[in-house]
């Protein structure tokens, strides 16, 4: 998805949308023709995004330099010159599949972190660092990139030269203005990936619109920005307004933007979204490449740039296509083996919900369920959401009483052995028992200690190299 540009000079849009339109055409015909891969166990995987921290633990410029010293492939650069980002191999939805991706978490994070010391800095996973400040934030932190510079001006160029104005309301206000879009590195998350059964792919991909609702509530991890105590997943509304794009509207009049939750359930295969990247977000990186149509790389080019929170994924590099869904709304860290819980949490209710005998989206307006996600991005365990049985209830409760042990059946019904999702699934429950997620523990902190973000920082770090899942974390 974040493919390299040759050349950083935007061809005509018309030749863009030429390839665009043949390639979602052939992306039309898997769909008619059935011609998805059906693979029992599907597979899982997982991108996180990294920060660099320099010795007094403040975001770091370093990034090319680090991820030369690294030399892994599964590490790759991001839009700041602060972050890189890990990607994990993926594997089978079977046996104890989270013991594996854990400790593929655990290896390569090492990795990070050892390169990160032998260059005097630190490597973090943080939805938001603590120690940012948006001044930081400039085109000369911009990692050296003919996309992210393309991608820059084409973003300044569709708002006709506006510049991008942003008001967070939380505990306290945020509030600037910018005439570029770095604001964007200030966010990094978890992606979770899901192969989708074609015979069910609509269920499930509306499941997991429904599903991250509780999975963000018990996930937050960016509770500050700028020194600001704003929502407990700042990186939403803070992604959401740093590519503030003019797209389309809903039949209610509401404005669907690059980033956001989307317009509503899927109703007869994920070939809707994908028309409606063609029909209603302007290309943001309107670059040709002269590819075999099979390689969509327009079609990946345009679906990049629409940062839906559930993206649909279609991709035939190894043959056969298949279809996934790219699960975006956690954040980073705090720890792998808590990274590893969000996810398991994220398949597992996604599963259960899919496979209920009434399809949940009957029973929960989209509205409902796009109220329920932006209410535990801003409250967390403290929001209060509506359910399938249409009665408003703390989400804290509701995932302790209910959903941890829904996800878990789910899990050991695909296949994951009863330990390992048990184990994994028990972290939920822990978090929902005590409160205790990354974000409450960074705001404890800050209540105890004052806001001393550059000791929050090092406290942060020390925890997250301990290991020890965030609810246990003391302040």
């Amino acid at each position: 998805m974040g493919q390299e540009l040759e050349t950083e000079e935007l061809v005509d849009e018309a030749v863009f949308l030429k390839r665009l339109r043949a390639e979602t055409r052939l992306v039309m015909g898997w769909f008619h023709d059935d011609a998805f891969e059906r693979r029992d166990p599907p597979l899982i995987g997982a991108e996180v995004e990294g920060w660099l921290l320099d010795a007094d633990h403040r975001p770091c410029p370093r990034n090319l330099e680090f991820l030369g010293k690294a030399d892994d492939t599964r590490l790759d650069q991001e839009l700041s010159q602060y972050n890189f980002e890990l990607n994990l191999d993926p594997g089978p939805l079977q046996g104890d599949c989270f013991a594996g991706l854990q400790d593929r978490f655990e290896q390569l994070w090492s990795h990070c972190s050892i390169t990160a010391r032998s260059m005097n800095a630190h490597a973090a996973m943080i939805g938001i660092a603590p120690t940012l400040r948006t001044d930081m934030l400039d085109l000369e932190a911009m990692t050296p990139s003919n996309r992210y510079r393309a991608l820059n001006a084409r973003v300044m160029h569709l708002r006709g030269g506006a510049p991008m104005s942003y008001c967070i309301t939380g505990q306290e206000v945020f509030e600037d203005v910018q005439d570029h879009l770095m604001m964007e590195a200030a966010c990094t998350s978890l992606q979770t990936h899901l192969m989708l059964d074609p015979d069910r792919h609509v269920r499930q991909f509306n499941a997991a619109l429904i599903a991250s609702g509780p999975v963000m509530a018990v996930s937050g991890n960016s509770p500050f920005l700028n020194g600001k105590k704003l929502w407990e997943e700042t990186r939403i509304p803070l992604f959401e307004q740093a590519i503030n794009v003019n797209s389309f509207r809903t039949l209610s009049g509401r404005h669907v933007g690059r980033v956001g939750f989307g317009a509503g359930y899927v109703r007869e295969s994920l070939l809707e979204l994908f028309l409606e990247n063609l029909d209603g977000h302007a290309p943001l990186l309107p670059v040709t490449e002269e590819a075999d149509l099979e390689r969509l790389r327009h079609l990946k080019l345009q679906n990049g740039t629409v940062w839906r929170w559930n993206r649909p994924i279609v991709c035939a590099d190894a043959g056969t296509p298949h279809i996934r869904l790219e699960n975006r709304i956690t954040p980073a860290g705090p720890t792998p083996i808590d990274m590893t819980a969000n996810a398991a949490f994220l398949i597992g209710l996604t599963l259960h919900l899919a496979d209920r005998d009434t399809a949940p989206e009957t029973e929960l307006d989209f509205e409902d369920a796009r109220a329920n996600f932006y209410s535990a991005a801003e409250h967390g365990l403290g929001a209060r959401i509506t359910w399938l049985d249409g009665d408003r209830t703390l989400v804290q409760r509701l995932i302790h009483d209910t959903l941890a042990d829904q996800a878990e059946a789910a899990l050991v019904k695909a296949g994951v052995s009863r330990f390992d999702a048990r184990r994994v699934m028990d972290i939920i429950r822990a978090r929902a028992t005590n409160g205790m997620t990354g974000s409450a523990w960074q705001r404890a902190w800050a209540n105890v200690r004052g806001r001393d973000f550059q000791g929050l920082t090092e406290a942060y770090v020390a925890l997250q190299e301990s290991g020890r899942p965030v609810h246990t974390w003391t302040v």
